[in-house]
């Protein structure tokens, strides 16, 4: 649960330090102060990203749980339904390909066959 909490605070961390990053990045120890930052929240002593945890992302989540399911399911409808139109979409490109290479191969494929013709194989010397 302690390594949950860290990462879940480290990576809202993260989230919001490359939008930030633009704009503060140019005062003086932000790299030392975002370094300790990133110390504090690892540390067992201190239980940075515990406290953070417990005191903003949990009650956050608790508050939008029932928005966060919806959105959840809705995803995984539209995902569902994108997963079929592409499925279908590549299957009708793949038969097009294949109707295709077999309209533009059947010359190929009928000089084969008429190599192994009844009169083509009369004319071959028998042996005995």
């Amino acid at each position: 649960v302690r390594w949950m909490m860290y990462w879940i605070v480290f990576a809202l961390f993260m989230a919001t330090e490359t939008f930030t990053d633009l704009l503060i990045s140019w005062f003086p120890f932000y790299y030392e102060v975002k370094m300790a930052f990133v110390i504090w929240l690892l540390s067992p002593y201190t239980r940075g990203a515990s406290l953070l945890y417990r005191r903003f992302v949990h009650p956050t989540l608790a508050r939008k749980e029932k928005d966060i399911d919806a959105f959840l399911v809705r995803a995984r409808e539209r995902g569902y339904e994108t997963m079929l139109r592409f499925g279908k979409r590549g299957l009708n490109l793949a038969a097009t390909a294949a109707v295709q290479a077999a309209t533009k191969g059947q010359g190929a494929l009928a000089g084969r066959l008429r190599s192994f013709s009844m009169q083509d194989l009369r004319s071959l010397p028998e042996q005995a």
